[in-house]
């Protein structure tokens, strides 16, 4: 018999240990699942959180004083949205801010349609109409202003209408005081740029008519 064999020692089965508190693996898995836990934390604060934010009570026009007791007062959820884009509550309003661009009916205030007077180059000037306005018209809403040559002399070629300015909005609408105006009589205000003032104000001199066409989608 071969002794060499019966000489070599016993195989010994390697034992798993546990790791201890000290194990650097152990520690790194910890730190993991509380990070995530407090990340999840912070997400669900984070997306239940509320801020106050304006909203308008009535549209809003260029040349609109922006008072706070005139505005409501709505809490949004931070979400994705950056609120520092709109007019918030819970920040003092400036006493000299106008409103630089129209915002409708029910619409949280952007930050960036509030400035001072000296932004503005617009003029408002009164339009009376001689026909009923489409429901359209309202406070806010875009209109094209357009200028109709009256009817020509017998024998003349009739004068094409033409458009005196584009995209201007609305700042008041005056309803008639009688059934005698129902058919029109109306007077829209609407806000002039002041390098088309000239034009604006000879075709209302002129003979013939001016009209506000509304910019679908804008008004009422």
């Amino acid at each position: 018999m071969d002794t060499s064999v019966m000489d070599l020692p016993a195989p010994v089965a390697a034992r798993l240990r546990r790791p201890g508190w000290r194990d650097p693996r152990l520690l790194a898995g910890v730190a993991m699942v509380a990070a995530s836990v407090l990340l999840g934390s912070w997400a669900v604060r984070t997306a239940q959180a509320t801020v106050p934010v304006y909203m308008t009570r009535a549209a809003l026009v260029p040349g609109d004083r922006v008072a706070a007791d005139e505005l409501a007062v709505v809490d949004v959820r931070l979400g994705t949205v950056n609120l520092d884009h709109y007019l918030r509550a819970d920040r003092p309003v400036a006493t000299d801010g106008v409103v630089v661009r129209a915002v409708g009916r029910g619409e949280l205030v952007p930050a960036s349609a509030v400035g001072s007077a000296a932004d503005l180059d617009l003029r408002p000037v009164s339009v009376t109409l001689t026909r009923a306005p489409s429901s359209d018209v309202v406070p806010g809403a875009l209109v094209d202003l357009w200028f109709t040559p009256p009817a020509p002399k017998e024998g003349a070629e009739p004068a094409d209408p033409r458009e005196l300015a584009g995209s201007l909005t609305i700042a008041e609408v005056s309803t008639p005081s009688s059934a005698f105006g129902a058919s029109g009589g109306r007077a829209v205000q609407v806000l002039v740029p002041s390098s088309l003032l000239p034009v604006v104000l000879t075709a209302l001199a002129a003979e013939g008519t001016v009209d506000v066409v509304p910019v679908l989608g804008t008004g009422g």
